[in-house]
C-alpha cells in the first residue's frame, strides 16, 4: 500500500508542479471565473430578480464550464510528447495513474472553485458566512465528482480526433445529478437554511462523487489501453 501511494503521490507532485510552471490551466479557469462573475453581475435586472434566488445555479454553471478548460486539457502536454506513454508503461497501476491525475485535477478546481465562490460573494453580495463551511464542503464534494468524470472522459476524447471539442459531449449528461443535487445544496446553505434540510442532497452529491471516482478507476485501464 505504502508503494502504491507513494506512485499516486509523485505522478500528483509531477503534475502540480508542471503546472506551476506553466500556469496553463489554473489561469485560464481563474480568468474564466471572474470574468462569468462580471458578466453575470450586469446581466440580471436586479429590479425583477434578486441575485440570492439565481446565485447558486451561476456558481454551479461556472464551475462546470470553467473546469472544463482545465480538466479537458490533462493529458494534452503529455499526449504531445508522447510522455504520457511513459506514465503508462511505468510500474505505477493504471488506477493509480487515475487517481493521481484526478488528485490533481481536484487540487486545482477546488481551488477554482473558491474563487468563483468569493467572485460570486462580491459581486451579487452573497452573505455565505453562517452556511460557509457547509457550502465549501459541497463545492468540493462537486469537484471531485467532476474531475473524476473530466479526468476518465478526457483520457477517452484525447485518443480522438475531435479532441477537447469532444468531452463536453460525453460529461454533461452525466454530470445531472451533481449539478441537481450541488444547486439544492448550495442554494438553501447561501440562503441560510439549516442544515437538517440538505443532508439528503449532500449525502446523494458524496455519493455520486465516490460512485464517479470508483468508476473511473475502474475503467481507466480499458480506456487507455484501447
Amino acid at each position: 500500500m505504502s508503494l502504491y501511494l507513494r506512485q499516486i503521490g509523485a505522478i500528483v507532485r509531477k503534475d502540480l508542479l508542471l503546472e506551476l510552471r506553466s500556469r496553463e490551466r489554473m489561469t485560464s479557469m481563474a480568468a474564466f471565473a471572474v470574468l462569468a462573475g462580471v458578466l453575470f453581475s450586469f446581466s440580471i435586472d436586479t429590479a425583477t430578480v434578486r441575485p440570492q434566488d439565481v446565485a447558486a445555479g451561476l456558481v454551479w454553471m461556472t464551475l462546470v464550464f470553467g473546469g472544463l478548460l482545465g480538466v479537458g486539457r490533462t493529458f494534452h502536454l503529455e499526449a504531445q510528447d508522447g510522455a504520457f506513454q511513459g506514465v503508462l508503461t511505468s510500474p505505477a497501476p493504471k488506477d493509480a495513474v487515475f487517481l493521481a491525475k484526478t488528485f490533481a485535477n481536484f487540487v486545482m478546481l477546488y481551488l477554482v472553485s473558491l474563487l468563483v465562490l468569493a467572485v460570486f460573494a462580491l459581486f451579487f453580495g452573497l452573505d455565505v458566512g453562517q452556511n460557509l463551511r457547509w457550502v465549501v464542503f459541497v463545492l468540493g464534494l462537486g469537484s471531485l465528482g467532476f474531475v473524476a468524470l473530466g479526468t476518465l472522459f478526457a483520457a477517452v476524447a484525447t485518443g480522438t480526433s475531435m479532441g477537447e471539442t469532444l468531452l463536453p459531449v460525453l460529461v454533461f449528461p452525466l454530470l445531472v445529478p451533481m449539478v441537481v443535487y450541488g444547486v439544492g445544496s448550495t442554494d438553501r446553505l447561501i440562503a441560510g437554511r439549516p442544515l437538517a434540510e440538505v443532508e439528503g442532497n449532500i449525502r446523494m452529491l458524496g455519493a455520486f462523487a465516490l460512485a464517479a471516482v470508483a468508476a473511473g478507476a475502474a475503467l481507466f485501464r480499458f480506456v487507455v489501453e484501447d
